[in-house]
């Protein structure tokens, strides 16, 4: 098969499964997520098949792989959709297609196939467990979840969104993966729906994400304006960048590019959890932790990170809009790593630590770090879907235990119910703790810490300020990831549940397996050229791939000591202190951390709620209903009723009833009566009077005729 062809073919395979399972197979569990797997195997395959294609093409960045259609009439043209593989997409792609598929393996454990309905499950709400009796002996065990089916047509939705985002050659079709995903993570952080919080997340989350969305198409539309193309191929070329350099926006101080630039970034900052709106991401822990894999990790977040760097040509034409990126990113970074410091929920430590390393991302692409920043995305993909789907294990584990138990008030995400799960769930231990030291960048065998490292050395060499703020960020984030793996895995249990926590099945151990493979293996392809005795040894083939998507391939950085030992003081100083500090801490009042304004997010929930929720609800309330609703548009439909009805009046007594009713209707059959009554004296019923009548009448049109024909 063609290799354009395959690339068309990548995303079908789920949107495929989402048909299937919601039309046919959502009464069968076992169809449902055999269609569903088969699916994100196939587009797996796909991916790996255009992936090995890719590599083996000469200069992919100039010759990738295309292919377009016409799809939407502009006058004399076409506006042409289509696919495009170079680099950059080659290797999301690759990033992808692992961690969907293995997040789709995991939903078949994670969500208890094979076990019996619970006893009071309800559709929208978690399984509660189900009552077995075994030999005589009745216990708890966990039950399968109400919505099996329809989870995994919603994750296939899911992932038609990613793929069709990653290949799409041009800007609108990748805005329509864009909100596909926009609302399948509504439909899946709400996916019980019968709890409160789920349904107040999914529209946080909705909401927050689209305010970014309407700058983007904004900004998609003021490109579309200037140059009359949206694909990246042709708004890329040198002629169109040098043109939007050139042109000033309506903004002073920004060229067009700049403002264009800006504009889409705005997108990527509500779609990846930046500063200012990142308030929706640790909410949307209210969803199914293979949702938060795949938000967090495999689709949504990346995404966001996706399309800034897709867009880097542009956004580094304006010096300012390049600054902006990178206050933002590296703020994010800090500011979310000291919120994950105070919390204790083990998804949402997560959740701020996906919020801080976007924001690595972000600041490296802010200072020209393409390929560090491409490198990041990689990497942090796969161990940071390793480390959810590992802390949605623990979860697992914990519920286990609480039905064990029956104390169903026991929080089985709370880390301080946890402690000596090492023992009792040593896969999920050691593959967490590799997933752990991946995201604290521990030094030379895990992939974090070149990634990261890279980073650290890009901002050393080209802005001090952001690479002060990133290193005090990366120390914070080894903390916190030991403070989690500590009071979550070592030690004592401190609740009778984590004693009776055991290991998953294998459907969601596996996954934590190969993921844990690509946390460690991945890094060792970009490990600088000059790097002191590696370098060299395994060649830096990510920096030489990817820099090629780039019209000019950025040069590598020669090697600085100073970025590498504080990538080193960082990562083992913050996992060396979140040990010390947390080994003996049983309890939140222990926790020296336990800071009100760390725990309740520098309370921007609370401001935004005071400063935007409360004003546009009293707006929307006294304004928009009380006054315009109730007052202008009721008061005009009461002005016009008494008016109409008068009118009615009117042409019911003056013409309905005198010219309708009595002229036209009661005369009619009044003259028809009057008719009747007088013909009737003529129906006598003699035979005489009718041939005397007949003789009168024969002799009358005689006469008539005579006396015609004689004149």
């Amino acid at each position: 098969m063609a290799t354009e062809t395959l690339i068309w073919l990548i995303p079908l395979p789920p949107a495929l499964a989402f048909f299937l399972i919601v039309l046919f197979t959502n009464r069968n569990k076992a169809l449902s997520h055999t269609i569903a797997v088969g699916a994100a195997f196939l587009s797996w395959l796909g991916s790996m098949i255009v992936f090995v294609r890719a590599l083996r093409v000469e200069s992919l960045g100039e010759n990738p792989f295309e292919s377009s259609v016409n799809w939407l009439p502009t006058g004399d043209t076409w506006f042409r959709a289509g696919v495009l593989v170079d680099p950059l997409t080659a290797v999301t792609l690759f990033f992808v297609a692992w961690t969907v598929l293995m997040i789709f393996i995991y939903s078949v454990g994670y969500h208890n196939f094979g076990q019996p309905a619970g006893d009071h499950d309800h559709k929208g709400l978690p399984p509660h467990g189900a009552t077995v009796d075994e030999h005589g002996h009745k216990h708890v065990v966990p039950s399968v979840e109400p919505l099996y089916s329809r989870f995994f047509a919603f994750i296939g939705l899911f992932a038609f969104g990613m793929f069709t985002l990653v290949v799409s050659d041009n800007l609108l079709t990748l805005f329509v993966g864009w909100e596909i995903m926009g609302l399948c993570s509504y439909l899946l952080i709400g996916f019980w729906y019968g709890k409160k919080s789920a349904r107040d997340a999914a529209v946080k989350a909705f909401m927050t994400t689209r305010i970014g969305d309407v700058f983007m198409l904004l900004g998609i539309a003021y490109l579309y304006s200037v140059t009359g193309t949206l694909s990246f191929r042709e708004i890329f070329t040198e002629t169109t960048l040098r043109t939007l350099a050139s042109i000033p926006s309506m903004v002073n101080g920004l060229s067009s590019a700049g403002l264009i630039g800006l504009l889409l970034f705005i997108g990527t900052i509500g779609k990846s959890a930046q500063f200012p709106l990142h308030v929706w991401l640790p909410d949307a822990m209210e969803g199914p932790t293979p949702v938060s894999a795949m938000i967090h990790a495999a689709t949504m977040v990346s995404g966001g990170v996706y399309t800034a760097i897709r867009m880097f040509p542009l956004l580094s034409l304006d010096s300012t809009t390049m600054s902006i990126v990178a206050f933002i990113g590296a703020f994010t970074a800090l500011f979310a790593a000291t919120i994950a410091l105070a919390q204790n929920d083990i998804k949402r430590v997560l959740a701020y630590s996906t919020i801080s390393q976007l924001g690595f991302m972000i600041a490296a692409l802010g200072i020209g770090a393409y390929v560090a920043a491409v490198f990041h995305l990689i990497t942090h993909a796969f161990f940071k879907a390793l480390l959810f789907l590992g802390s949605g294990s623990v979860i697992h584990g914990m519920e286990h235990g609480v039905l064990h138990t029956g104390k169903h008030d026991v929080d089985p995400q709370d880390m301080f119910n946890m402690g000596g799960l090492k023992n009792k769930m040593p896969i999920t231990f050691w593959t967490f703790l590799i997933g752990g030291f991946a995201l604290s960048g521990f030094p030379i065998v895990t992939a974090g810490f070149w990634s990261k490292d890279e980073i650290l050395a890009d901002a050393f060499a080209h802005n001090l300020p952001v690479f002060v703020t990133l290193a005090v960020a990366a120390f914070l984030t080894a903390f916190y990831t030991m403070r989690q793996i500590t009071l979550t895995f070592l030690g004592e249990p401190r609740t009778k549940e984590a004693a009776h926590a055991h290991e998953t099945p294998w459907t969601m151990t596996t996954p934590l397996v190969v993921l844990s493979v690509l946390a460690i293996g991945y890094g060792w392809i970009g490990i600088p050229e000059h790097f002191p005795l590696l370098g060299g040894l395994v060649p830096n083939w990510l920096h030489d791939f990817v820099g090629g998507t780039l019209a000019e391939h950025p040069e590598a950085l020669e090697f600085n000591v100073v970025p590498l030992l504080t990538s080193l003081v960082v990562a083992l100083g913050g996992l060396g202190l979140g040990y010390l500090m947390y080994r003996n801490v049983n309890s939140p009042a222990e926790d020296k951390l336990q800071l009100g304004f760390l725990k309740n997010k520098y309370y921007f929930d609370e401001i935004y709620d005071v400063v935007f929720i409360k004003p546009v609800t009293w707006f929307a309330d006294k304004v928009v209903y009380q006054i315009m609703d109730k007052g202008f548009i009721d008061g005009i439909l009461h002005l016009f009723g008494p008016g109409t009805q008068g009118i009615g009046d009117g042409i019911r007594n003056y013409f309905d009833l005198p010219v309708i009713n009595k002229f036209f209707g009661d005369g009619s059959a009044n003259a028809t009566y009057f008719s009747g009554e007088k013909l009737r004296l003529a129906q006598t019923g003699r035979i005489q009077q009718y041939l005397m009548l007949a003789l009168i009448l024969f002799l009358a049109i005689g006469a008539a005729l005579y006396f015609l024909i004689k004149v």
